[in-house]
């Protein structure tokens, strides 16, 4: 253990430090010991974050152990260490596949069904994990090929306008550009969503590669200074029909107004040899 202590160390760059850091829950970090995780919340807080976003705290069949698991343990070790907790709700294990070519009444309608299965798992959380709260995290990632209609955008506008009023804590979301909406229109609908009282996050997509650099770069030029910009810190391997698959790399350095987070934590250097980087 104290060879791991100086190795984890001695990785510790001083480098992007983001004051937010996302980490997305795996079943087989659970694996790691109590003082593995103490020592890794410790190292990010020392790094400059001050705020974990927890990608869920539930992902189809699993609830990472619930109330007494070692996600909510370890989260209890985050916040012990001087990390703020955002925490995420529930996500579909099937989100991706079941918004693929559905029309919009069924797209509404299955928003509807999964806003209501996160709402169960927010009011869990706090009854039965009794967690510090900064604020919730909406694990059903925006984008705009699925809601490059203005009616689609209006039916989720309103949806996640009556959610957010059932909540205790800010509200966050994402986002992520394919080039379906021009630069200017994809920040007037981030910026719309905003003004419904979320903290709304947009991803730089340098990891994932679905746009040229020039062009990215046109995007985040127009999103207003409140939309905060996630910092892809890994480069994807897999390719078109494979599983997920991507190793870690340096996100693009931090610049503008903007609130900044980095995802995540699996590929930043000091989670090296304890949080596997297969998959996310």
């Amino acid at each position: 253990m104290r060879g791991l202590i100086v190795l984890l160390l001695t990785l510790c760059l001083h480098a992007n430090a983001d004051e937010q850091v996302f980490y997305q829950p795996l079943n087989r970090d659970a694996q790691l010991t109590q003082e593995q995780w103490r020592l890794l919340w410790k190292t990010t807080r020392a790094q400059g974050a001050t705020t974990l976003i927890v990608q869920w705290t539930a992902y189809g069949d699993s609830d990472f152990g619930g109330a007494a698991g070692w996600l909510s343990n370890s989260l209890r070790s985050a916040h012990e260490q001087g990390l703020q907790l955002v925490l995420g709700l529930y996500m579909d294990a099937a989100y991706y596949q079941r918004i693929e070519g559905v029309d919009s009444p069924e797209l509404s309608a299955y928003w509807k069904a999964q806003l209501g299965r996160s709402l169960a798992q927010q009011r869990s959380v706090l009854k039965l994990w009794k967690l510090p709260v900064a604020g919730w995290y909406l694990p059903m990632e925006l984008d705009d090929l699925h809601f490059k209609d203005p009616l689609r955008r209006q039916t989720l506008s309103s949806q996640l306008k009556a959610f957010n009023r059932l909540l205790d804590a800010p509200l966050h979301v994402s986002a992520f550009s394919a080039g379906h909406l021009s630069p200017a229109a994809n920040a007037r609908w981030l910026e719309a969503l905003a003004g419904l009282n979320l903290q709304v996050w947009w991803q730089d997509g340098a990891g994932s590669g679905r746009l040229a650099p020039m062009v990215r770069q046109q995007y985040e030029a127009a999103l207003p200074c409140n939309i905060g910009i996630v910092r892809e810190a890994f480069r994807q391997v897999s390719t078109t029909g494979q599983p997920f698959s991507a190793v870690g790399a340096t996100a693009q350095a931090k610049t503008g107004c903007h609130p900044t987070a980095v995802f995540s934590l699996r590929y930043l250097p000091w989670a090296k040899g304890l949080l596997t980087l297969s998959g996310n």
